[in-house]
C-alpha cells in the first residue's frame, strides 16, 4: 500500500465487522507473534461482550478502510469496573497499513471522543513484547501504571495496564 492516507476513510462499525476483527486479530497475531487460540478466544470474548453492551451514546468501535477493504480498527467502551474511565480495546492495523500512522489516528479518535463524552481517563492493556504499540500508546500521552506478570500468550511477556488522565 502506497503511503497515501488521504484515501483513508473512518467509521463506525457495521454488522459483519466484530467477526472479521476477531478473525483478523487471531490471524495477524499467530503470524506475528506465534499466538494461537488463546488470543482469539479472548478476543472472540471481548467482541462479543461489546456487541452485547455497546452503547452508542458512550462507546464506539472505529473501522478504517481504503476502497472498501479492511485496514485497522480499535474499540472504545465504558469501563466497568472503574468510575468515569473509558477502555480502549482491540486495536488492530494490517500489517500493509502500518507506517501510515493509521494506528496513531484510531488511537487520537478514541481519546477524542472520550474527551468528548467526559470520561476522565482512559486505560488499555497490553502485552510488554508489542513494542511498536508500547511506543504508540506512550507517544500518545499513555502512562504505564502496572504489570500484572506474565502473558497467557507467550513465554517472557508481560500483560501490562496503561493510562491517560485526561484533562477537562
Amino acid at each position: 500500500m502506497a503511503k497515501n492516507t488521504t484515501s483513508i476513510t473512518y467509521r463506525s462499525h457495521r454488522p459483519g465487522d466484530i467477526g472479521y476483527i476477531t478473525y483478523r486479530h487471531g490471524l495477524i497475531y499467530l503470524q506475528d507473534q506465534g499466538w494461537g487460540f488463546e488470543v482469539e478466544k479472548l478476543v472472540a470474548r471481548l467482541a462479543a461482550e461489546f456487541l452485547e453492551n455497546y452503547d452508542p451514546e458512550i462507546e464506539r468501535c472505529w473501522v478504517a478502510e481504503s476502497e472498501g477493504a479492511y485496514l485497522g480498527s480499535v474499540m472504545l467502551i465504558k469501563d466497568q469496573e472503574q468510575v468515569n474511565t473509558a477502555r480502549i480495546r482491540l486495536l488492530l492495523v494490517e500489517p500493509k497499513a502500518r507506517g501510515l500512522g493509521l494506528g496513531r489516528s484510531l488511537v487520537e479518535q478514541a481519546i477524542a471522543f472520550s474527551r468528548s463524552k467526559g470520561y476522565s481517563r482512559v486505560v488499555l492493556n497490553t502485552q510488554s513484547v508489542l513494542k511498536p504499540a508500547r511506543k504508540l500508546y506512550h507517544s500518545c500521552g499513555f502512562r504505564l501504571t502496572k504489570g500484572l506478570g506474565e502473558g497467557s500468550f507467550t513465554a517472557g511477556s508481560e500483560s501490562e495496564v496503561w493510562e491517560m488522565v485526561l484533562d477537562g
